[in-house]
């Protein structure tokens, strides 16, 4: 099976002495191609953390993280914001939509830092991801407009635009109510039936149920990881 991510040997602080805090110890994970696998915990475990490593979004103290088969810790800022850009879609709790900006234009927006994506076929693509997640009559509205779950939407919509290897999604439910977020779990299982990769970072285990693998953190460490059969 293809590995998507490969992180070996993660160790990530904060602070400096004596008050360091240590967020990550020797993390060791391999994320294959279309798995569906949720990283679970208590609050401060350190699954954020890793979640945030495993997207470039921060660099480990030591270690190393591979996408999609390419070494990344040598690669400069620019380097590292384009395969975020077309390997990797984030989904956030708290959406991070532009409020003055209209469903269609929020999903647009990664589309504009992508060359391999031709510019006179962009709005098509996002308007196709827009009715995928169902969104079709909430195009031309701005996230005030739209309920949390919509929001959500919106944001799934457009971490899928660019056609990422992998969908990491961080407490996608955390903002909304049962009824949304199950309707947000439903979605990703779809997407995962049609063949992306996902991880899910939740402290729910209710949610975590319903992934195929559950990656189990505590303090900083990986302490259990077992896949549904």
């Amino acid at each position: 099976m293809k590995s998507i991510i490969q992180a070996n040997n993660l160790k990530k602080t904060y602070g400096e002495e004596p008050s360091v805090t240590i967020a990550l110890s020797n993390v060791t994970l391999t994320i294959n191609k279309g798995e569906f696998s949720s990283i679970v915990g208590p609050s401060g475990c350190g699954k954020s953390t890793l979640m945030h490593l495993l997207g470039l979004l921060d660099k480990p103290d030591s270690g190393e993280i591979l996408i999609d088969g390419h070494k990344v810790e040598n690669l400069n800022q620019n380097e590292l914001a384009q395969i975020r850009n077309q390997k990797i879609g984030f989904v956030f709790q708290s959406y991070n939509l532009l409020e003055r900006t209209s469903s269609l234009n929020n999903v647009l927006l990664p589309l504009q830092y992508n060359s391999l994506i031709p510019a006179s076929k962009r709005k098509e693509i996002a308007r196709k991801e827009l009715i995928d997640v169902g969104l079709t009559d909430r195009m031309g509205n701005y996230p005030s407009q739209l309920s949390g779950g919509e929001q959500q939407r919106v944001a799934i919509a457009r971490a899928l635009v660019c056609n990422p290897t992998v969908i990491l999604a961080d407490e996608p439910t955390g903002n909304l109510d049962s009824k949304s977020g199950k309707a947000i779990i439903s979605l990703l299982k779809s997407l995962n039936k049609k063949g992306k990769t996902i991880v899910i970072v939740t402290h729910d285990l209710s949610i975590a149920r319903q992934t195929k693998r559950i990656i189990l953190m505590k303090d900083g460490q990986i302490i259990s990881d077992k896949k549904k059969k």
